[in-house]
């Protein structure tokens, strides 16, 4: 496994703030030359450890995302991964709770699109004994990325790279060229202009407008995807909790400001926050659901669901 340095972690909180950030720009905050900088990126990525994603904005195309969890019969648990992995509609495909559960995110653009992959298609697959899905109501935590791998620059170097979108609320449907170009950028976010203009069919002043708008308007965005275990992370938990609902702004800003989790959302079901918890060790994971999670007022349940295999990040079976 690829081992970090001090000029890693900068770079990486830096694609993390922008991930088309051009090399030049991210030199200049760092302090290194641009040289040293792309050899950096280009080792990290050859390598596996990292990858710049360009992804859609689900709120953006109107879409729905859920939660899904699956229980299988023990023996079918990791075939179940891997065939949702496989697929093009889900993300963070992991297999959890003893090996006996699977869970995923997927998304709908609309209800029937909903009904056919969650009420038809996964409760008839062979070997799955129960199928939950929970609605993503709102993220809380991790939009921006997890502060494990975003503490590495100071705040004036934040300033000096952070890009933010600015949404004029005037929409942007998607073209086929645009899906093209979108599918390009899923699999590599820095894709050079030449190499989007190919794929969507337009000319390179074409290509770049139509990405800055995109971007401006929200509907792209980029992240970085790379495994926690590089940051000395172990152990890796899901966490169902259950919030009196007077409660549940105040648990979701709590939650927010807790380094050990890297995602939270309140969504819909029994349980109404879902949280990614990402700890240096079990010991760690017991200290933070002690000490931290559970003396929040208002929380009344917590479920934790440690994560043994993952499948699948965001974009491609691993």
């Amino acid at each position: 496994m690829v081992s970090l340095d001090s000029l890693d972690r900068r770079l990486i909180h830096a694609l993390q703030l922008d991930g088309r950030a051009p090399f030049s720009r991210i030199a200049a905050v760092l302090g290194a030359s641009d040289r040293t900088v792309a050899r950096r990126y280009l080792r990290l990525r050859s390598s596996g450890a990292l990858r710049v994603l360009g992804l859609t904005s689900a709120r953006a195309l109107g879409q729905t995302e859920w939660f899904v969890r699956l229980q299988c019969a023990p023996d079918a648990a990791a075939q179940v991964a891997a065939a949702l992995a496989r697929r093009p509609d889900t993300s963070w495909v992991s297999l959890t709770s003893g090996g006996t559960e699977v869970t995923c995110i997927t998304r709908t653009g609309g209800r029937s699109e909903a009904e056919s992959l969650l009420l038809r298609k996964l409760p008839r697959t062979p070997r799955i004994v129960g199928v939950t899905a929970h609605c993503l109501l709102r993220v809380v935590a991790g939009d921006t990325g997890w502060a494990g791998r975003t503490s590495a620059l100071t705040a004036d170097e934040v300033a000096g790279l952070r890009w933010e979108a600015h949404p004029d609320g005037t929409g942007t449907p998607l073209t086929e060229a645009d899906s093209r170009m979108l599918a390009v950028l899923r699999s590599d976010g820095r894709a050079d202009i030449p190499s989007l203009a190919k794929a969507a069919g337009w000319s390179e002043s074409s290509t770049r407008r139509r990405l800055d708008r995109l971007r401006h308007n929200g509907l792209l965005y980029f992240d970085i995807d790379l495994d926690a275990l590089l940051f000395g992370y172990h152990t890796e938990a899901i966490l169902w909790l259950t919030v009196a609902p007077g409660s549940l702004t105040a648990v979701a800003e709590a939650l927010a400001g807790h380094e050990e989790i890297a995602f939270a959302a309140a969504t819909t079901g029994r349980s109404n926050l879902f949280a990614f918890a990402v700890c240096r060790d079990t010991e760690a994971l017991y200290d933070y659901l002690a000490n931290r999670l559970g003396p929040l007022p208002g929380l009344t349940a917590v479920e934790t669901a440690p994560v043994i295999r993952r499948d699948k990040r965001a974009v491609l079976p691993l």
